[in-house]
């Protein structure tokens, strides 16, 4: 049906895209979204560049239509996870509009939990846009108590 590979680092722009466009179909302010590509592009660089950003991209007929980032963050142990040192991250999963509802978001996100069990990571975690939580909760993912703080203003 639908082709997986890993990310590559010449994915940089389509990683950008989906990027933009989930925060923006999620409600986020447009001027803020704007205000991180650039600084999000050159992070993103050195981490492709480096392997500490990996994933996969979803194709049809070698055309990308969707992508999923990974990332292994080092924490300390946690009750979550009393013998880790770190934690698996999944961030900027995106599928193109026409190919939504077709099972690509759960494919991408089985092949994330086993390339974190691949890479002997056993506790993960995303924060959820509130049109993907169903998939995330269908796949086992529970909700955490989580706060954040911006000293830049009211977040959007």
């Amino acid at each position: 049906m639908y082709d997986r590979r890993k990310i590559r680092a010449s994915d940089a722009n389509l990683i950008c895209d989906h990027r933009e466009r989930m925060f923006l179909e999620s409600g986020k302010d447009k001027a803020r979204v704007l205000a991180m590509a650039e600084p999000f592009r050159a992070w993103l660089k050195g981490h492709l560049g480096s392997g500490s950003y990996y994933g996969f991209v979803m194709t049809d007929n070698n055309a990308p239509i969707a992508s999923i980032g990974l990332m292994t963050i080092y924490w300390p142990p946690h009750p979550a996870h009393p013998l880790e040192c770190h934690r698996g991250y999944v961030l900027n999963l995106y599928v193109e509009p026409e190919y939504r509802h077709k099972g690509i978001a759960k494919e991408l996100m089985l092949s994330a939990d086993q390339e974190f069990i691949d890479r002997g990571v056993h506790y993960s975690i995303l924060h959820p846009t509130q049109v993907a939580r169903p998939i995330y909760e269908s796949l086992g993912w529970e909700i955490s108590g989580e706060m954040t703080k911006s000293t830049l203003g009211p977040k959007s």
